[in-house]
């Protein structure tokens, strides 16, 4: 159960000594859905694949697929709502199980404390209002789960797809901040927040937050937030680590207004973020595994995220082996010390086109066969290719014209990777 730190740099993690790329798997919903068998068997191929962080809500997810497993984590009042001075232990039984046995895989837990819909002042609060947690109980609670899970060294992700529609919300993650830092000092915090917000001033000065995170969410029209996010968190006054928890998920289908995303979708919001200030690592999501459907089983998400997978069908979707991929890369070329450099292409040829740099290594993604021009000599650069969908690697043809640099792509109709490192 090693413990996770940030880096001197504050540009990405550590842990038992070494970089540590977060590559997070959003399965929300297991605690209030998945049976201990379905539970190891899922830790056990999200292992092999390379995943190393969890994000699941402690409380139950508003939006899951029914469950003939889910239980009640406080005793049942009789609108409906819940005693919160009354805790069903069995329930934090069962979710301190799976902890416990995601840790003993090797994973991190990052644990939600507060999603929206259990706090006034936010979109979400008009969900379920009558679970609403009282502010005057919101302190006992957070204690107590933070005692429960703060041996296993989670992260604890404060909020859960949270707005500031009032000072109150504001109220209640400040609140709860401020004694996570304070019984569990080694647990790293961070705040999830709703698709496309920026994190409030009040939070980015806290003592208490160690790292930022971002959702660009699965609005098809709204994909570019994967790198505008990145960047507006890179030029935050005060640094810190940063990382796209909730980019579009495979399978999601937003109401139907556009096809499901997939796998080219997956990856281009992963290398996007990456490349342009979010280096710290990326949250991975399969439509059918966040909500833990099983096939036949209502889905309480439908009206907005489309009907759902199962979950076995979701977690052979093939974008999580390209997101591991995107951790494998970042780590064989230690990447860990990239900043964003678009300013290095000699025009526009695409906004969806990122360029990072560092001292010694420059890295492309393109989402389309492209010839990227760059005001750098990169002849001085050993130029390798990925084409990103079958992982063919090949030599990019470079031309070198005065001050800027024509790299020629191969003509794949798919998105690539370039990585030229100097000898």
């Amino acid at each position: 159960m090693g413990r996770l730190y940030v880096s001197e740099s504050r540009d990405y993690f550590i842990k038992g000594g070494e970089k540590f790329f977060y590559l997070a798997d959003t399965c929300w919903s297991v605690f209030t859905n998945a049976l201990l068998d379905e539970w190891s068997y899922y830790l056990e191929y999200r292992r092999m694949q390379g995943f190393n962080v969890l994000q699941i809500n402690i409380l139950p997810q508003h939006d899951r697929s029914y469950s003939s497993n889910y239980i009640d984590p406080f005793e049942v009042t009789l609108d409906g709502g819940w005693d919160f001075r009354k805790r069903n232990e069995r329930y934090f039984d069962r979710a301190e199980k799976m902890v416990e046995m995601a840790v003993e895989k090797g994973f991190t837990p990052a644990l939600v404390l507060l999603w929206c819909n259990y706090v006034r002042g936010t979109w979400g609060s008009n969900i379920t209002p009558s679970k609403i947690i009282p502010i005057e109980y919101v302190g006992e609670y957070i204690e107590y789960v933070v005692e429960r899970f703060g041996k296993y060294n989670p992260i604890f992700i404060v909020s859960g797809d949270t707005n500031f529609e009032a000072n109150e919300a504001i109220e209640y993650y400040m609140t709860a901040l401020e004694i996570v830092k304070k019984k569990a000092p080694n647990s790293l915090t961070t705040m999830h927040l709703m698709g496309g917000l920026v994190l409030p001033e009040v939070f980015v000065k806290s003592q208490y937050l160690d790292f930022y995170m971002y959702q660009s969410g699965h609005s098809k029209e709204r994909q570019t937030l994967t790198f505008e996010l990145a960047q507006k968190y890179y030029f935050m006054p005060i640094k810190r680590p940063i990382v796209n928890g909730e980019p579009c998920y495979e399978g999601h289908a937003h109401g139907g207004k556009y096809g499901r995303f997939n796998s080219f979708d997956v990856r281009k919001a992963i290398w996007q973020s990456l490349l342009s200030g979010a280096k710290a690592g990326v949250a991975y999501g399969a439509h059918g595994i966040w909500n833990w459907h099983v096939k036949g089983s209502r889905f309480f998400g439908e009206l907005f995220s489309g009907e759902s997978y199962d979950w076995r069908t979701a977690l052979r979707f093939p974008g999580a082996f390209d997101a591991a991929f995107a951790k494998w890369v970042f780590e064989r070329y230690s990447l860990f010390d990239i900043e964003p450099a678009n300013d290095k292409l000699l025009y526009n040829t695409g906004s969806e086109i990122r360029v990072s740099m560092a001292r010694d290594k420059i890295v492309v993604y393109s989402p389309y066969s492209w010839s990227i021009k760059l005001k750098i000599d990169g002849g001085m650069y050993r130029w390798e290719g990925i084409e990103l969908e079958s992982r063919r690697i090949f030599r990019p043809r470079i031309e070198v014209l005065g001050e800027y640099t024509v790299i020629e792509m191969p003509e794949f109709n798919s998105d690539s990777l370039l990585i030229g490192v100097l000898p």
